[in-house]
């Protein structure tokens, strides 16, 4: 039997919280465009307990969902604002708070399965993207002027890939894209906790030198706690009973934890720095954690992966609106050339930040409490600290400032 082939402008290989912003972004460009995601999230119930995977979402992530009409989708299920966020090491510390810079939030922590519904929801209501959910990718074939997506029942072919396939990219291998990494040697535990306490809005990480400790609220008398240490402790921790866990939690977690009434999830992963060598082919590109993967210290990983989609939107709408070829390597690099250096600054100064804060070195101890105290005091650059991490300055594309697209035929 001959296999069906169906022709796009655009092939999205990912569906999750980076691969369908773009998709949304790009929903008015008059392009042909489809989605594909090998795995449908479960549907959303107010009486589900919260996901264990969550992520702390900035002011310019919060823009770019607005911007594309998702982010109503996200309120309306569930979502936790936070408005203070505390950092602290032995004498060292420092607080950021949403007041100090006129606005009412810092960010807000939702769960990865509910942005991801949010999203695709969204998604689904656009009659010119079509979402192959669920669906499984056979293999890629990647060519510059047109590359093919083998499915079980028929072909896709695309002008233009874009793969948001995450970190060990299908995409990203067939274009033989290669990638430095390295491991950091260490693993993070992630707990879903029952609070004794009502809802909070402060997020903290405390720093140790066997690594951070960190508390990340969530909807509810509920909290997200995260616990770095080396492989053999979280292997050690993970095998304990929930009760001897949670005693192992309020000894070693600061005092300001509280008490917590039960664990309800735990899990873990290595913690891993990966990077792609391109961010661009000639009629391929990768955004999210296809193209770099980052220490989750401080909870930048979606907020750059966001940022990625909506400029690379940004790119493709403005090369098709001048009538020029969006797939073409020259169009592509622009935005290689907007986000890959920003990543990379991100990146490297979440290693350095890592290595500082997580080593018994005395010298080194003395000075990062030191400048966490200085931080404190320091108003003026600590105001443009949080400024820049919240996405509220910087190079930023439109999406990202509160701004529409300009499609085809739109001057605006």
């Amino acid at each position: 039997m001959e296999t069906k082939t169906q022709e796009y402008d655009i092939a999205i290989v990912g569906g999750g919280m980076v691969g369908s912003t773009l998709a949304c972004s790009l929903a008015d460009s008059g392009l042909k465009i489809v989605v594909l995601e090998a795995t449908r999230p479960a549907a959303f119930s107010a009486e589900q307990p919260p996901d264990l995977r969550v992520s702390a979402l900035s002011m310019a992530s919060r823009k770019i969902l607005e911007s594309v009409g998702a982010w109503e989708k996200v309120v309306a299920k569930r979502y936790c604002p936070f408005r203070t966020m505390r950092v602290w090491e032995a004498s060292g510390n420092t607080e950021f708070r949403a007041d100090d810079i006129g606005q009412p939030e810092l960010g807000y922590i939702v769960e990865n399965r509910l942005l991801q519904l949010a999203l695709l929801e969204h998604l689904e209501e656009q009659n010119k993207i079509e979402l192959l959910c669920p669906v499984a990718t056979q293999r890629i074939l990647y060519n510059e002027n047109a590359s093919i997506i083998q499915l079980e029942d028929r072909e896709i072919q695309a002008r233009l890939l874009i793969g948001a396939d995450g970190a060990n990219s299908q995409v990203r291998q067939a274009a033989r894209i290669g990638v430095s990494s390295w491991d950091y040697r260490q693993h993070a535990m992630v707990l879903n906790v029952e609070t004794a306490y009502a809802q909070q809005d402060i997020t903290w990480q405390r720093f140790r030198p066997s690594g951070p400790q960190a508390f990340l609220p969530l909807s509810g008398s509920y909290g997200s706690l995260v616990w770095y240490n080396s492989p053999d402790q979280v292997a050690r921790l993970k095998s304990l009973s929930d009760d001897a866990l949670l005693k192992e939690l309020l000894v070693t977690f600061p005092s300001c934890l509280g008490k917590i009434k039960r664990i309800l999830q735990r899990g873990s992963f290595p913690l891993k720095r990966q990077h792609a060598l391109d961010y661009v082919k000639p009629g391929i590109a990768l955004i999210g954690d296809s193209a770099h993967t980052i220490n989750p210290l401080a909870g930048q990983g979606v907020n750059i992966g966001l940022l990625d989609a909506a400029a690379l939107a940004e790119v493709i709408v403005d090369a098709h609106r001048a009538g020029r070829d969006f797939a073409s390597l020259s169009v592509l690099k622009q935005y290689e050339k907007q986000r890959k250096m920003d990543n990379l600054l991100m990146m490297t100064a979440m290693d350095a930040f890592y290595r500082i804060f997580s080593n018994h070195f005395r010298p080194a101890k003395i000075l990062r409490n030191l400048g966490l105290g200085v931080a404190d005091k320091f108003g003026p650059a600590k105001h443009r600290m949080i400024r820049h991490a919240m996405g509220l300055e910087g190079n930023l594309p439109r999406l990202a400032r509160g701004e529409q697209l300009s499609m085809p035929g739109n001057t605006a």
